[in-house]
């Protein structure tokens, strides 16, 4: 059975749905990915074009409220912004809840290529993070049977 990941931000515009895609499209055989925000804004094209970039269609992604899990279960509960990390409600109690900050590319204002590059940056962090996260956290989690050891 895969494990359930929600990954919060407080847009749900750019971070959150690139760590959603990028989990989904990497690590699917094992993790089924979603994302929300506090406040969720329409998906940034910049996250949905670096994406693309690296064979990853988001295309018909949508920004999701926080409320849309409310009861559901999730192994996972990884916020990516602190105003997120802040705002994070209890009711995901009882789940293995991380932070892992990245900066906002969607502040960023320049040129489309200096935007772009930005996006690239963090999706990169995220995909390195997250993926470096979730493959120690599982190896933690599992032990042999004889005696306990991890794999």
């Amino acid at each position: 059975m895969k494990k359930r990941i929600l990954f919060l931000c407080t847009a749900n515009s750019a971070r959150s749905q690139m760590a959603e895609a990028l989990v989904n499209h990497d690590l699917g055989d094992h993790f089924e990915a979603y994302s929300a925000g506090t406040a969720p804004k329409t998906p940034h094209p910049a996250a949905l074009k670096v994406l693309a970039e690296i064979g990853i269609d988001h295309g018909r992604a949508r920004s999701k409220s926080l409320e849309e899990f409310e009861g559901q279960p999730f192994d996972y509960v990884i916020t990516l912004c602190e105003g997120a990390n802040e705002t994070c409600p209890l009711f995901f109690g009882g789940v293995e809840r991380i932070h892992l900050g990245f900066e906002d590319p969607a502040r960023v204002t320049g040129t489309e290529e200096e935007v772009l590059t930005a996006f690239r940056r963090v999706r990169d962090q995220i995909r390195e993070a997250v993926e470096i996260y979730l493959r120690n956290a599982e190896r933690a989690f599992t032990t042999d049977q004889d005696g306990g050891k991890i794999k």
